[in-house]
């Protein structure tokens, strides 16, 4: 993206070298991206002490093993519809077309998807 940005923004002098400018761009985003990785774990040396635990026990957390067997007890078409949803994160329209459905028919199927995850992840407490 930055190269394209810059080739068209005309910030490239010389476009027949194009190959040495992305080179040269990729490695400053390594080192950038190591610079910004090491900031973060001196910090958390210096101040991880004075942090609240993260691993405390949360009597609401995910139980992903239980939704799991929730998601595959689910019916196929249901299933699709959240993963595509709310893993590909698509909108209705979207979902509707890769599936050969209208956009309010994935709502319904959607909600009662969710509802029938809910029912069981409740049930398996």
């Amino acid at each position: 993206m930055i190269t394209l940005q810059k080739l068209r923004g005309g910030a490239i002098r010389e476009p027949e070298r194009i190959a040495s400018f992305v080179l040269g761009t990729c490695r400053q985003m390594v080192v950038d991206g190591r610079r910004t990785g090491s900031r973060r774990e001196r910090i958390l040396d210096t101040f991880a002490l004075d942090l609240p635990s993260l691993v405390e026990e949360d009597p609401d957390a995910l139980d992903t093993d239980r939704l799991q067997r929730c998601l595959e007890l689910l019916p196929e078409r249901e299933r699709a519809v959240l993963i595509m949803t709310f893993y590909d994160d698509r909108p209705a329209a979207a979902v509707g077309l890769q599936l050969g459905l209208s956009a309010g028919n994935v709502r319904v199927i959607r909600h009662r998807g969710i509802e029938r995850l809910r029912t069981c992840m409740q049930a398996q407490v």
